[in-house]
């Protein structure tokens, strides 16, 4: 809709709440008595022409005659006197029904209009937005980025930045570096964790011996008893040998005794 049709001066067509309005003859002498005069004045751009205030105005009638009409009204909603004053503005349907349409409060003097929810959510969108936007730009101006080394920060050009930098990594001890971080070690364990339960590894295996005999003991016996089975065998060839050689008449001291005995058989034995 055109605000032009409607015959809306130029001051109206502006957001009213960007606006505000004050007599300064008026502020030293302002009161509850006076306060809807004051509200009324034709200078004041919240005020409607048009309304059911400004036809009792005109007819010199008392305000209480307002009940009895439809339309357009400004009634006082709050006052704290000397300093705040609330005045309604509201579409009456009956003396005991009337809907609300803008609330205008007064401080010291000056007229604001109140403003609604949506406008309240808008403005402080509106506000959030833009301050994040500004820290946003000014946090990339500093930004840089090196092929080698990745993103880094570089405050030179903002002095205050730069010596509160300089002033904190002064302070701070020195980080000795780690050959791996956190995440690696983490990672590697888990690698190491899932191949352990792909592949186990072997339990060692017990042998049964029920003798009691230890194993190592019985090899050596065993290898004993192998390794000197051929010498066993001469040396009991040779025993044979021994009692079967002839002997030189019946003395005990002859040749084929066994203390007479070649020294080969001697050593062997």
């Amino acid at each position: 809709m055109n605000p032009g049709r409607l015959g809306l001066t130029p001051m109206v067509q502006e957001n009213p709440l960007w606006i505000s309005w004050h007599d300064s003859n008026w502020i030293p002498v302002l009161n509850p008595g006076n306060v809807m005069d004051y509200f009324s004045e034709k200078s004041n751009p919240f005020y409607d022409r048009t309304c059911n205030n400004e036809i009792v105005r005109m007819q010199r009638q008392s305000l209480e005659l307002l009940n009895n009409m439809t339309g357009v009204e400004y009634i006082p909603l709050h006052v704290q006197d000397p300093i705040l004053y609330v005045i309604r503005k509201q579409h009456r349907h009956s003396p005991t029904e009337a809907t609300p349409l803008a609330d205008y409060y007064i401080i010291a003097g000056t007229v604001y209009q109140a403003p609604d929810l949506a406008s309240v959510f808008n403005s402080r969108i509106l506000s959030t937005v833009h301050h994040l936007q500004t820290a946003f730009d000014e946090a990339s101006s500093y930004s840089r980025y090196h092929p080698s080394k990745g993103y880094s920060w570089d405050f030179s050009s903002n002095k205050a930045i730069a010596e509160k930098t300089k002033t904190q990594t002064k302070k701070e001890a020195p980080v000795k570096e780690e050959p791996s971080s956190i995440f690696q070690r983490q990672r590697v364990d888990m690698l190491l964790g899932d191949l352990l339960r792909k592949f186990p590894l072997p339990l060692p295996q017990m042998t049964n011996n029920p003798t009691g005999v230890n194993s190592s003991e019985g090899n050596n016996v065993n290898n004993n008893h192998s390794g000197g089975t051929g010498e066993n065998d001469h040396t009991g060839s040779d025993h044979a040998m021994i009692k079967q050689e002839p002997t030189d008449g019946g003395g005990g001291g002859g040749r084929g005794s066994n203390s007479d005995a070649p020294p080969e058989k001697k050593m062997k034995l």
